[in-house]
C-alpha cells in the first residue's frame, strides 16, 4: 500500500475534505491503494468556486509576458518530472510505457502551445456605418470554467482541460476522474503552482465516486461557472450538457467514438496492418480515438486479415511497469467484466474469433489478452458499441460504398483513417466519412496542441487546440468608441 495522501488544491493550498473523508485510490494492476485522496463535499466545491472567483480579476489583468513564462516553465518542469510521471500513469490508471510517454511528451506541448496562445491577437476591427465610430470584436475570458477530466489519457485530456482555459484568462476548478486524481489533476496542478501560477487561478477537487453525481451538480450550478468543459462517456455527456443547458451554461463536450480504418484495394498491407495495430490496441484499446471496425475491401481482405491477426497475437500483454508491454490493463474490473461481456455476447451470437478469448486474467481480473472479431453482425452488441478495450472487429465489404455505408452507420462521429496508395480515391472517401477528424493513410489515433478536436453527432460539440480552442474558452464582446466631441448619429 502507497502512503501518498492527498488533499484537495483550493486558493493554492493544499487542504483535507471539509468532513476529512477521503476516497481511495487504487491501482489496476497490483491492487494496492496508490494514494489516498479527499473526497469532496459540496461546501469544497463552493470553496473552491469561491477561489477562483476572487482569483479571475487578477490574473485576466496579469501582463501577458509574465502569464507566457508560467506555462513555458510548466512545460520545462513536466519535462524533468518526466519519468515520474510515466511511472504514476503506470501504477494509477495501468498505462504501459509507449502511452504514457506519448502521454507526457503530448502535455508538454500542449503547454507550450498555450503559451504561445497567450500573445496570440484576439480580435477584429469591425467595418460601421455609424460616423466618427471605431468599432471593434473582442475575445475576452468568461471568468470561472470548469473542467471535468477523464483518467485514459490523464496527462494529455488533463492539460487540454485547464491549459487554453487558463492562458486567455480564464481561471478553473477542475474535478479529474476519480480512476486518476492524481495523473489528471493534482500532478498538473504541482507543475502549474511550482511553475508560479497564482493562488486560486487553479483549484482541483477530487472525489468519492457515489458523490460524483451531487459534486458535479455543484459546481455546474454555481452562478460564477460561466462554461463547461468535459471529456468521456457519451452517457455521461449527455448528463453534463443536460445539467449545463438547465443552468444556461455553455459545454464543450468530447464524447465516445466508433472508428473506422478503412482499408482500400490499393493500400501498403504491411503498413495498413502495423497502422491497425497501433490503432485499435494502444492503451489497451481505451481511447476515445481508438479503432473499433477495420473495414477492408474484399480484394486484400484475406491478406491483411491474416497478417493482422499473426501481428496482434505477438503483441506482449500484462504487467503495466514492464518497458516491453504493449497492451497492459484496462482501468479497473468493472471496465474489464464491461468489455468482456460485450466479446461473449458476439461470440455468443456466432462471432468468429481470429484472436484471444475475452475472458479476464491477472491477479486483479483487469487484463484482457488482445482480441480480433470477425463476421459480427448487427445483432452483436459489439457491432454499435463502444468497446473501450482491446479488440477490434474486422469488417469485409465488397465496394468503396459499402466501406463509407459501414462507417457511417454509428451515432458517433469522432475520428478516423483510410488507407490506400490511390490518393484520390482515399481522399474521396475520406471526405465522406462522417466523422470531426479523419487521417488518409493513418489511423484515428493523432492529436496535436494546434489542431481543432473533437466530433460530430453523438460524439459532443465543441472543439479544443489550437484557435479554435482558444475561440471555445473566450466570449466575444462588441466594443465601439465614439470620437469625443462629436454626437451619436440618432441624437
Amino acid at each position: 500500500m502507497s502512503n501518498l495522501t492527498r488533499g484537495l488544491l483550493i486558493g493554492g493550498k493544499e487542504v483535507p475534505s471539509s468532513n476529512n473523508a477521503t476516497t481511495d485510490d487504487v491501482s489496476p494492476w497490483t491492487g494496492e491503494v496508490f494514494a489516498k485522496v479527499a473526497a469532496a463535499t459540496p461546501a469544497d466545491v463552493t470553496a473552491a468556486v469561491n477561489a477562483a472567483a476572487k482569483a479571475f480579476p487578477a490574473w485576466a489583468a496579469m501582463l501577458p509576458y509574465e502569464r507566457r513564462k508560467i506555462f513555458l516553465r510548466a512545460a520545462d518542469i513536466m519535462e524533468a518530472k518526466a519519468e515520474h510521471a510515466v511511472a504514476t500513469m503506470a501504477a494509477e490508471v495501468g498505462g504501459a510505457r509507449p502511452w504514457a510517454a506519448f502521454n507526457v511528451e503530448l502535455c508538454i506541448e500542449i503547454l507550450r502551445e498555450a503559451a504561445a496562445a497567450v500573445t496570440q491577437p484576439r480580435g477584429q476591427v469591425l467595418q460601421t456605418q455609424m460616423p466618427g465610430v471605431s468599432s471593434y470584436a473582442k475575445k475576452v475570458p468568461y471568468g470561472v470554467i470548469a473542467a471535468i477530466s477523464p483518467w485514459n489519457a490523464p496527462f494529455i485530456l488533463g492539460i487540454r482541460a485547464i491549459a487554453i482555459p487558463l492562458a486567455v484568462g480564464n481561471t478553473v476548478v477542475m474535478k479529474p476522474s476519480e480512476d486518476a486524481p492524481i495523473s489528471c489533476g493534482l500532478l498538473l496542478a504541482d507543475v502549474l503552482m511550482e511553475a508560479g501560477l497564482p493562488a486560486g487561478a487553479l483549484n482541483v477537487i477530487t472525489n468519492d465516486i457515489k458523490d460524483a453525481g451531487e459534486i458535479v451538480e455543484t459546481l455546474i450550478a454555481d452562478p460564477r461557472v460561466r462554461l463547461v468543459n468535459f471529456t468521456g462517456s457519451t452517457h455521461v455527456g449527455r448528463i453534463i450538457g443536460t445539467t449545463a443547458a438547465k443552468y444556461l451554461k455553455p459545454a464543450i463536450l468530447e464524447l465516445g467514438g466508433k472508428n473506422p480504418l478503412v482499408v482500400l484495394k490499393d493500400a501498403d498491407i504491411d503498413y495498413a496492418v502495423k497502422t491497425a495495430v497501433f490503432g485499435s490496441f494502444m492503451n489497451s484499446g481505451q481511447i476515445c480515438m481508438s479503432t473499433d471496425r477495420v473495414i477492408v475491401v474484399r480484394e486484400v481482405a484475406d491478406k491483411f486479415t491474416t497478417a493482422f491477426t499473426e501481428a496482434v497475437k505477438s503483441l506482449p500483454s500484462g504487467d503495466p511497469s514492464d518497458p516491453a508491454t504493449f497492451v497492459g490493463p484496462v482501468v479497473n474490473k468493472r471496465a474489464a467484466q464491461r468489455v468482456s461481456a460485450l466479446l461473449k455476447d458476439a461470440i455468443d451470437k456466432g462471432a468468429t474469433v481470429l484472436t484471444g478469448t475475452g475472458d479476464v486474467e491477472g491477479d486483479e481480473q483487469t487484463l484482457i489478452r488482445p482480441v480480433v472479431l470477425t463476421d459480427v453482425t448487427k445483432e452483436m452488441e459489439v457491432y454499435y458499441g463502444e468497446i473501450f478495450g482491446p479488440a477490434t472487429v474486422i469488417h469485409v465489404v465488397d465496394n468503396v460504398d459499402e466501406a463509407v455505408d459501414l462507417a457511417n452507420d454509428t451515432e458517433y462521429g469522432l475520428t478516423g483513417g483510410v488507407i490506400s496508395e490511390n490518393m484520390t480515391e482515399a481522399l474521396a472517401v475520406a471526405n465522406r466519412i462522417e466523422t470531426g477528424i479523419i487521417h488518409v493513410n493513418d489511423q484515428g489515433i493523432a492529436d496535436e496542441p494546434m489542431a481543432p478536436f473533437g466530433g460530430v453527432k453523438s460524439t459532443g460539440y465543441g472543439r479544443f487546440g489550437g484557435d479554435a480552442g482558444v475561440d471555445a474558452f473566450t466570449v466575444t464582446r462588441w466594443v465601439t468608441v465614439q470620437e469625443t466631441g462629436r454626437l451619436p448619429q440618432y441624437q
